[in-house]
């Protein structure tokens, strides 16, 4: 797995735009001059459409940090008719590229215009004017000689409010110091920001994970930094970065079941404050609810996190707990890799039905599927391929998206 991190002095993640299409352009008022030919009629030609403002999903670019320093967008008008019936050249179009998994709004009625979720996918946001129609087309036989022509039409402006949402398959959430970042840098050869204090993670995170024999299936991940309690009233860095796992499939719950050091004692044994995990797991629970109800529909697991320095009777708790909910739960260490490759196989089983991605992520409303259903189902292939006699050892590395 590869993830992309981008750092957080250029992370923008919602914008407000102002757009003005082109106007068309006027219609031409001429008449046919030619030697020879004293009454040559009206022959006034057409103007120019004006240019459409458009927003096209493209892969160059990740934030809408481009966007939030450039505010205004203007196209320029069409150009006027002129004679011989000649039409004025339309202006063309102005394409801002956007990242997949952008919404966008009216900024003033907050009316939804699109969401603009696949790759080439675009967005008419103002339309250009038309042309004016030249004073060819008013002749008629009572009216030899039209001194009439049309203005062009005005083009379309608004404020546009954009809000850029992951289209992730998967969502990871917990308190800070989880172990996310950890987890990570484990599953990718990507080195996040790693240290023993909170918030380490200050902007969203995402990635895709291959794998099959032949790396022939794949996720996305989306990691974002640690909640606490509170959060919805604005603790913490709070629910700033939610928006991020709302389109996910899955929720993997990380909860820390180590032991918390808080110094050592006299013979220099660490001396630490046992976790609490149910309570750390209700409380993620309870921030997702504030947030949006709907987070709480979402298929989910518990995964155990650090347990190569796990409190037995701490994670105990977890695991009863999980087992009286009917929670799918999972122990893993990053430091050891125990538990690493069943959890990705598991998070597989439940993203698999919804491949390609580019399907799921058309859907208005991720497919929910019951918990029961992480048990069940066809075998899963390996999450590594296996190798042949003499081939290298090497995993093969997955593209950074953009």
């Amino acid at each position: 797995m590869h993830f992309l991190f981008l750092p957080s002095a250029v992370f923008v993640d919602h914008a407000k735009i102002f757009v003005k299409a082109g106007d068309g352009g006027d219609g031409a008022i001429r008449f046919r001059r030619e030697a020879y030919v004293p009454k040559g009629g009206p022959d006034g030609g057409d103007g120019g459409a004006g240019g459409s403002v458009v927003l096209a999903a493209s892969n160059q670019v990740s934030t809408l940090i481009h966007i939030h320093y450039q505010q205004q967008y203007r196209v320029k008008p069409g150009d006027p008719g002129s004679g011989s019936r000649s039409s004025g050249k339309s202006s063309p179009d102005m394409i801002i590229p956007v990242p997949p998994g952008t919404l966008v709004k009216d900024a003033e009625t907050n009316e939804l215009v699109g969401d603009i979720r696949e790759l080439g996918q675009q967005l008419i946001v103002a339309k250009g004017g038309r042309g004016g129609r030249g004073n060819h087309h008013f002749k008629s036989s009572t009216r030899k000689t039209p001194y009439i022509a049309e203005p062009g039409t005005k083009g379309e402006e608004r404020w546009l409010s954009l809000e850029l949402k992951f289209l992730a398959d998967v969502g990871l959430v917990g308190l800070p110091n989880a172990g996310k970042s950890t987890l990570i840098s484990v599953l990718s050869n990507s080195k996040p920001k790693i240290a023993d204090y909170p918030f380490t993670t200050l902007i969203p995170n995402m990635g895709v994970v291959y794998w099959g024999r032949n790396h022939e299936h794949h996720f996305t991940v989306a990691d974002i930094p640690g909640l606490i309690e509170g959060a919805h009233e604005g603790k913490g860095l709070g629910i700033q970065f939610l928006r991020h796992i709302e389109r996910t499939s899955l929720l993997l719950h990380l909860v820390d079941v180590s032991v918390h050091p808080k110094g050592v004692d006299s013979k220099g044994n660490p001396i630490g404050e046992a976790a609490n995990p149910v309570r750390d797991f209700k409380t993620i629970r309870s921030e997702l609810a504030a947030y949006r109800a709907n987070l709480m529909e979402k298929p989910f697991m518990a995964v155990a996190t650090k347990m190569d320095s796990a409190i037995e009777k701490q994670l105990s708790k977890l695991a009863r707990y999980c087992d009286k909910e009917k929670i799918p739960f999972f122990e893993i260490s990053a430091v050891t890799g125990e538990g690493i490759a069943p959890l990705v196989r598991a998070m597989a089983k439940v993203v698999r039905p919804l491949r390609p991605v580019e399907t799921a992520i058309l859907k208005n409303n991720p497919q929910s599927l019951p918990a029961s259903s992480l048990n069940k189902g066809e075998e899963m292939p390996p999450l590594y391929p296996k190798r042949g006699k003499g081939e290298s050892t090497q995993v093969k590395k997955c593209p950074v998206p953009t």
